[in-house]
């Protein structure tokens, strides 16, 4: 559900309550750099950030991975200003150039219905792309409607409407260093 909004229609973070702390999602970040480092030790990898909500995970990921990488991003909308996807799915930003006979790394921040997902592993497919793996922070399987799993994964949550660490409602929120669920 929406969070209370001022009367300047404003929403406040004290409107959200903590879920996973900067210090665990730190840790966790650390820890999937180095499992994806040692994966595509001597490898050609494209990491492409699926925006907006990805942008600072994958510049904290990319930070500590300690193998070359090329980054790529495209820009997804499913939810507009509302907390359900839409079930409609637009991509836009796709460079072939970037993931033609290429290892991509999908970097998304959560991994929910999965539709948009699956759309973008059809588009790298599509264009070429070599392997195609998913880097996920979140996972919400409880809500998933195609068959699509993500192959490194920071956390499994529950059906709550997220935000922080980059993931927003209607583009509030991503500020925060930690993600927390809207209070009802």
């Amino acid at each position: 559900m929406a969070p209370r909004k001022s009367n300047k229609g404003k929403v406040h973070a004290d409107e959200v309550i903590p879920l996973i702390s900067q210090r665990e999602i730190t840790r966790r970040v650390g820890e999937l750099a180095g499992q994806i480092s040692g994966d595509y030790r001597g490898r050609d990898l494209v990491m492409m950030g699926i925006l907006k909500g990805s942008f600072i995970f994958i510049a904290d990921l990319v930070r500590k991975m300690t193998i070359p990488v090329q980054c790529s991003f495209v820009r997804a909308e499913s939810y507009g200003e509302g907390t359900e996807s839409s079930g409609k799915v637009k991509i836009s930003g796709f460079d072939a150039r970037e993931v033609r006979n290429r290892e991509v790394l999908i970097i998304e921040d959560i991994l929910d219905t999965g539709l948009t997902m699956r759309k973008i592993v059809q588009s790298c497919r599509r264009r070429g792309a070599g392997e195609v793996k998913i880097c996920a922070l979140l996972d919400k399987p409880s809500r998933r409607v195609v068959n699509i799993q993500p192959d490194y994964l920071g956390f499994i949550v529950s059906d709550l409407f997220l935000v922080g660490y980059g993931l927003d409602w209607s583009e509030r929120f991503r500020e925060l260093p930690y993600i927390g669920y809207l209070k009802k």
